[in-house]
């Protein structure tokens, strides 16, 4: 019998999920971003179910080339830009936009001896700090891009929010005034929303809003479940107890016995650990469900192994469910516990986890 861990991946919550967006940003243009194998829920699967969004954002042209293997015709953009020459003649031959953002790859359009025009992205620094031209740049910057006939005309204007996820906090509202203030005499569609901005940053959306963790569900804001934007988590992550066992008060349970019985109790032993992905780091008290209780973690997590407080299950057996996140326990309950984010946990699923499509 093959190990019960799964991660399953509902894509009714996606096409669900890119509703609710469309319905918080009705004017705007949508690129779903599909980096990192689709924040770990597979890049294919997951723009297939995607393919009402107006183009898709990838971070490397590997993946470009996988989404027109798999049959999509949507604009893909490349979201950290083109890195050497050679990858402009890629960039034509899959048809990509590319995001210009420093002035080493203006260098390499100005030499470049030109072919079916490029659709560009120009990203301005309006406080991110990251990539992106200085906002006193920008005006330069784009003109030397519509001087180029391999490039497109129609230059998208870009920025990217760093403290979005804050919603009242001012960096926001500074970031939108540096960037429209750095692009007002520049033409061309605009860019400044990702997940966070959407949910809560209305006059931020434009022309074209990048969202990425909303559309699997993951909040991108403290505290706060993508439930409560009405999105629904596009991943269930599970597998089923291997063991339950009775230990005795006063017995350590598990490496380095960093949780001690004080009390005689049941423990369920679940097929699941670091090496699938789910966090080590977590301490006892991080919830878990088994059927439909949730209890409680208890000691450290090991490789394939985790075990569980069955006090609130007491009816629990070898083989019931488990479910360590998704439908009815969200990601960012084990990301706080974590002291990480809902985004790192699905990226970090590992290879020996089955993939369900559901």
């Amino acid at each position: 019998m093959s190990r019960a861990t799964a991660a399953t991946i509902h894509l009714d919550a996606l096409r669900g999920n890119l509703a609710a967006v469309r319905r918080l940003a009705p004017a705007s243009r949508v690129l779903a971003v599909v980096k990192a194998d689709g924040y770990g829920h597979g890049l294919e699967r997951v723009a297939m179910a995607l393919e009402g969004a107006d183009a898709f954002g990838v971070a490397a042209l590997s993946d470009a080339e996988r989404l027109r293997a798999a049959g999509l015709s949507q604009r893909i953009v490349l979201l950290s830009g083109f890195d050497e020459p050679a990858d402009l003649a890629q960039l034509r031959r899959l048809r990509v936009d590319t995001v210009v953002h420093h002035d080493s790859q203006l260098r390499m359009l100005e030499a470049d001896g030109g072919g079916q025009p490029l659709r560009v992205w120009l990203k301005i620094d309006s406080g991110m700090h990251r990539l992106g031209f200085a906002p006193e740049e920008a005006a330069s910057a784009h003109g030397r891009l519509r001087q180029l006939a391999g490039v497109d005309p129609d230059i998208v204007l870009m920025t990217h929010l760093a403290r979005s996820d804050e919603f009242g906090e001012p960096t926001t509202t500074r970031q939108r005034q540096c960037f429209e203030q750095a692009v007002a005499a520049l033409p061309g569609p605009r860019s400044l929303a990702n997940s966070a901005a959407v949910l809560g940053w209305p006059d931020t959306h434009a022309d074209w809003i990048r969202v990425g963790g909303a559309l699997y569900g993951l909040s991108a804001v403290a505290g706060q479940p993508g439930s409560r934007f009405g999105l629904a988590p596009a991943m269930t992550l599970s597998t089923r107890l291997v063991a339950v066992k009775q230990i005795a008060a006063g017995e350590p349970i598990g490496y380095g016995g960093a949780f001690t019985a004080s009390r005689a109790m049941r423990i369920g032993i679940a097929a699941i650990g670091y090496g699938d992905g789910y966090p080590r780091v977590v301490p006892s008290g991080t919830p878990v469900l088994v059927g439909e209780r949730r209890v409680a973690t208890v000691g450290r997590v090991s490789m394939d192994l985790l075990a569980v407080d069955l006090r609130n299950a007491p009816e629990a057996r070898t083989g019931d469910p488990v479910v360590l996140w998704g439908r009815g326990l969200p990601v960012e309950e084990i990301a706080e516990a974590a002291g990480t984010i809902g985004y790192e946990l699905t990226c970090g699923i590992t290879r020996r986890v089955r993939f369900i499509e559901d």
